[in-house]
């Protein structure tokens, strides 16, 4: 009697699965190494982020701001160390304006963070109600939505953007709502596509279908779930290109204007004309953009692995594993 019902324990045990995303987490630590170093990559991002300016008041020692991570504020100037190399008092060294490059590159991470979950946000929206709605309703509702994106897909991007910008101006907001708007109508409308024309042949749509329920019910209980790996893949992939194209317009001088510390406009500019003389201006943020670009594309790598379910090991067997492992010894 203790002998079975130590065993129904243990099966019971067995038969508990870990919440979804702890579970994804753990399978990304010990299945996806490069995953996990741009997941870390991208949490460092984060935090730099949020408490860049934290608190949000200022201290005065000497004339140096004092914030938890900045060492001191995104433009404060000393100009007895223009151009200054590393050191122990400036890192990274200083810019042509005495600026601090560590302050700055934190900050700019302020401005990628925010770029990097704003634009998605309005990929994914943009990309589900167009590219999924067009595919459900399926017809000439579909065939017309996908030839309006053709015609905006035809247009080269960096053109559109350089003209629309040069209509409205640089500013954070109009790069956020530009680079959201046409990536939700690009090649990201095409993909959630495909998923849900995939997941609405299943035979559970159609019998959703066939008890009365609604169009938007369907989608949103039955739809929307069974695409939330290929939304969570792209939403991730979405981030590194939504910072990449933000540095390159800020680059251009259309995407922030300075003095904000954007990486991209930190590669412009001075940092140009005082390559040779002071080439740590050009580096660090160089680096760091590559580094953030390069940790959120194996992220999504990693994501898609572990979730895509046509891939081996993917959603498909995932939160089935012990049960196939039981089902092999049973055999």
């Amino acid at each position: 009697m203790a002998e079975s019902q130590t065993a129904a324990a243990a099966a019971t045990k067995e038969g508990k699965h870990q919440p979804f995303l702890i579970e994804v987490v753990i399978r990304l630590v010990r299945e996806k190494p490069l995953a996990t170093f741009g997941g870390v990559i991208v949490l460092i991002l984060f935090v730099a982020g949020i408490f860049a300016g934290w608190p949000p008041f200022t201290d005065v020692f000497g004339g140096e701001s004092k914030h938890l991570l900045a060492p001191y504020g995104s433009n404060a100037q000393d100009w007895g160390a223009r151009l200054q190399g590393p050191s122990a008092k400036y890192l990274l060294g200083t810019d042509n304006l005495g600026r601090d490059l560590l302050s700055r590159i934190i900050y700019g991470a302020q401005i990628s963070m925010i770029v990097g979950l704003a634009v998605p946000a309005i990929q994914t929206i943009m990309n589900l109600l167009i590219g999924g709605v067009a595919a459900y309703l399926g017809g000439k509702t579909d065939m017309v939505v996908q030839r309006f994106v053709d015609i905006v897909m035809s247009f080269p991007g960096l053109v559109i953007m350089l003209t629309v910008v040069a209509i409205t101006g640089p500013g954070l907001i109009q790069v956020i709502l530009l680079l959201g708007i046409l990536g939700g109508i690009g090649a990201g409308n095409r993909v959630i596509r495909s998923a849900v024309i995939g997941v609405k042949q299943n035979v559970y749509v159609e019998a959703a279908r066939a008890v009365g329920s609604s169009d938007w019910h369907t989608m949103v209980k039955h739809i929307l779930p069974n695409v939330m790996p290929v939304v969570i893949i792209g939403f991730t992939w979405s981030m590194g290109s939504a910072i990449l194209a933000e540095a390159t317009l800020s680059f251009l001088g259309y995407g922030i204007p300075p003095p904000a510390p954007s990486w991209g406009g930190m590669l412009s500019g001075p940092a140009r004309s005082f390559m040779e003389q002071a080439p740590w201006m050009a580096l660090w943020p160089g680096l760091a953009l590559a580094l953030v670009v390069y940790g959120m594309n194996m992220l999504g790598d990693g994501l898609r692995d572990v979730l895509d379910p046509r891939l081996r090991g993917g959603l498909g067997r995932y939160g089935n594993t012990k049960a196939m492992k039981k089902a092999r010894a049973s055999s």
